[in-house]
């Protein structure tokens, strides 16, 4: 059903209720924005699906993915600064892997809905 003039709602208060408080707020809309971010680049979701197996530093990530090293540390500080990853050093060398599962459901989820 159409609305015939723009400030006139037809939904009744109940139901108008219920969606205005469904809406989330300005500081939770932004953190979702910065979340699903994440998700919009092919490179970061190659990358989130290989840590998902394994944790991996940043060389054997660049030569898996064949992509340059730059771009690989590039992308996980993105990834670590928004919390979808974690690190531990090991002597010199520094192994990044999932902060948290949810991250991998998300991709899961995302693969499912498109039919896959």
């Amino acid at each position: 059903m159409f609305c015939k003039e723009d400030s006139i709602l037809l939904l009744d208060k109940r139901t108008q209720t219920l969606v205005e408080s469904y809406i989330p707020d300005k500081e939770t809309l932004d953190e979702l924005r910065e979340f699903f971010y994440l998700f919009s680049d092919s490179t970061r979701l190659k990358m989130l699906s290989a840590l998902s197996i394994s944790s991996m530093c940043v060389s054997d990530l660049a030569k898996i993915l064949s992509l340059n090293q730059t771009t690989v540390s590039h992308q996980l500080r993105l990834l670590k600064n928004a919390g979808a990853v974690k690190s531990r050093r090991h002597g010199k060398v520094i192994f990044y892997s999932i902060k948290n599962p949810k991250i991998n459901d998300v991709m899961m989820w995302g693969i499912e809905y498109l039919g896959y």
